[in-house]
């Protein structure tokens, strides 16, 4: 349909002359020649249509978004799952081991648990009696370290492995330090 203009029209209603960027205006004239104020025995002008498309449109448009928006969605969700699946790392056997403190004061209490890089764990102002079940990968040494406080006393370490007592050792006075180790065999073995 094509665009006309209304001489008849009054100049100051803002909806009237010439459409801008060749768009069309209420005032185009429907399929049977007469313009929407005109009565043509037909209700639908494009006014009305649009009305009617508009309500369809917004529909149409919420769909697309949505559409959009899932497949965005998917399209991330597998860009950003490219990396290649990382072969979990093998299980390091390890060894049951238990570690004890008694005696009397706060201490601070250093030992080995499940670490492959051998790093220790440490617990400070420890309540004594102290014990800890610990799994300890095979090859690394058990390990069992206290150091009392400056008001001194008197505590003891011991270390089992797998349930049989391998070491004791007995720290006393001001920062006494003793130490508890222990030798586990080497994986494979």
């Amino acid at each position: 349909m094509e665009s006309a203009d209304r001489d008849d029209a009054p100049k100051d209603d803002p909806g009237t002359g010439p459409a801008p960027d060749g768009a069309t205006t209420p005032e185009t004239a429907d399929e049977d020649g007469g313009t929407p104020d005109s009565p043509s025995g037909t209700e639908t002008s494009e006014g009305a249509a649009a009305e009617g498309a508009s309500g369809n449109g917004r529909a149409g448009l919420a769909i697309a978004a949505a559409l959009l928006l899932a497949c965005g969605g998917l399209v991330g969700y597998g860009l950003l799952d490219t990396e290649e699946t990382k072969p979990k790392a093998r299980a390091v056997p390890t060894a049951e081991v238990t570690y004890e403190v008694v005696g009397e004061g706060p201490v601070e209490i250093s030992y080995l648990a499940r670490s492959e890089d051998g790093t220790a764990t440490v617990v400070r102002d420890a309540e004594l009696p102290w014990k800890k079940t610990v799994q300890v990968p095979l090859g690394k040494p058990p390990t069992v370290a206290i150091v009392l406080g400056e008001k001194g006393g008197q505590a003891a370490c011991t270390l089992a492995i797998r349930g049989e007592h391998v070491q004791r050792a007995t720290a006393s006075g001001e920062f006494g330090r003793a130490t508890c180790a222990g030798e586990l065999p080497a994986a494979g073995q």
